[in-house]
């Protein structure tokens, strides 16, 4: 049997009711007819042994097919669900929790221009100074004799005179 069908509540719901049902409608039948036999051969047998035993049978009978029907009903459902091929499990990679995020993994940044007085424009972006920028980039842009310079200090240099990056 299939995981799926063997976890369904409906299932398994249709299975013990149909047993039930069986189980019943078989002793029905069984015991009245056991009544009428025995008060038939006996010579003791009333109307209502005879003719309501009769009407018990029939009812006895329809509940232990329904029963029937229902076991043939699961039975059916377990041989559909065996040719159904079953989904292949999704292979997940473990996540490395110690390993430094890669150029793919960082957050894609997206840059807007926002235009003042239109219908949707962001009031969240700040807005630029234009003056205070260009003065922060010819502070920056001194020129400098690259020999007079430690090697070993240039990366820190460039990482410590660039401009700030402004949306």
């Amino acid at each position: 049997m299939n995981t799926s069908l063997t976890r369904s509540i409906g299932f398994w719901l249709l299975l013990v009711v149909s047993l039930a049902a069986t189980a019943v409608g078989g002793w029905l039948i069984a015991g009245q007819i056991g009544t009428m036999t025995t008060t038939l051969l006996a010579g003791t047998a009333t109307g209502v042994e005879v003719y309501v035993g009769q009407s018990l049978v029939v009812v006895g009978a329809g509940v232990l097919a329904a029963g029937i029907v229902g076991i043939l009903l699961s039975l059916g459902l377990v041989a559909a669900r065996s040719l159904v091929p079953a989904p292949a499990p999704a292979v997940v990679e473990a996540i490395d929790w110690t390993a430094e995020p890669t150029e793919k993994d960082a957050p894609i940044e997206t840059t807007s221009t926002t235009v003042e007085g239109s219908v949707g424009a962001s009031h969240d972006a700040e807005p630029v100074d234009t003056a205070t920028a260009t003065a922060d980039a010819d502070a920056v842009s001194v020129d400098t004799d690259p020999s007079a310079t430690d090697p070993s200090d240039t990366e820190t240099d460039a990482e410590e005179t660039a401009p700030a990056v402004t949306r």
